[in-house]
């Protein structure tokens, strides 16, 4: 509860939403702003099942709610949007890792570390951090032992469910 508690009042001071949509399993929430004088997404996030929906405040927001929407019908879906480049290196070649791994498959983090000569618990981080998920897949990247922790947070399992229910959806479970 105490998490829940937490998690909702960082939303209530966060203003700085272009979007906040429906989705199958909650909600998310999308921020855009500038950079290099261009709009690009600055980050997508699982919000509480509480956030109050908001309306798109601007055209890449809007693009942002009809690809995501798109995926919810046909995971096949291709995403094309641009976003403003973030982390550390070493979280960016784990994030480039994880977007080729195929639609309909799954990584364990001990497998793409071996890949990545690095640590699982480092690649669950770099997952964990990802600003981006749906579009940079770390819902791809599972445990040995079943699908492993996600988004760094978990609200009594909110955050797991989705994990479930975004593997189920592209049909790895």
């Amino acid at each position: 509860m105490k998490n829940l508690r937490l998690l909702r009042t960082m939303q209530d001071q966060d203003q700085d939403w272009a979007a906040v949509i429906r989705a199958p399993f909650g909600k998310l929430g999308i921020k855009t702003a500038l950079f290099e004088d261009s709009l690009m997404l600055k980050e997508i996030f699982y919000v509480s099942k509480d956030t109050d929906l908001l309306s798109p405040k601007n055209a890449l927001a809007k693009n942002a709610r009809e690809q995501i929407e798109a995926y919810f019908k046909n995971p096949a879906t291709h995403f094309d949007l641009p976003m403003i480049p973030q982390g550390t290196n070493f979280q960016q070649k784990v994030w480039q890792n994880i977007s080729v791994i195929p639609l309909g498959k799954a990584m364990t983090y001990g497998e793409l570390a071996r890949k990545m000569k690095s640590g699982p618990r480092a690649i669950g981080g770099a997952c964990g951090a990802n600003p981006f998920p749906l579009l940079v897949p770390c819902h791809r990247v599972v445990s040995a032992t079943g699908i492993g922790g996600f988004a760094r947070q978990d609200e009594e399992g909110y955050h797991r469910n989705i994990k479930t229910w975004l593997l189920q959806h592209e049909g790895v479970m």
